[in-house]
């Protein structure tokens, strides 16, 4: 079966920031957004060339940063939710649409 990478990556983001939010545990969280890195980057290199891969994975990364000073403006709700959505429509578009 072949998950959509877009649900992979707002849901890593998604459920690390929450992980680390509810355990008090950072590393924890981190390991769920690096598990999620793993599972889209693997099936980004089977769908998509590695220049492709590596954007996604640039921008997947990217994400994670801009949370954070994005949180201190607009809240950590909307700023996790912001970023989730943008990721999963740059790996929608870029890997899972073909």
């Amino acid at each position: 079966m072949r998950v959509p990478t877009a649900a992979i990556t707002a849901a890593s983001l998604i459920g690390g920031w929450q992980t680390a939010r509810r355990t008090g545990v950072r590393p924890l969280g981190g390991a769920v957004l690096a598990v999620g890195g793993l599972l889209a980057g693997r099936e980004w290199a089977r769908r998509t060339g590695p220049a492709t891969t590596a954007a996604l994975a640039a921008t997947y990364l990217g994400a994670f940063a801009l949370s954070h000073p994005l949180a201190k403006r607009i809240g950590p709700w909307p700023s996790v939710l912001t970023v989730s959505a943008l990721t999963a429509a740059v790996s929608y578009a870029a890997a899972d649409r073909r």
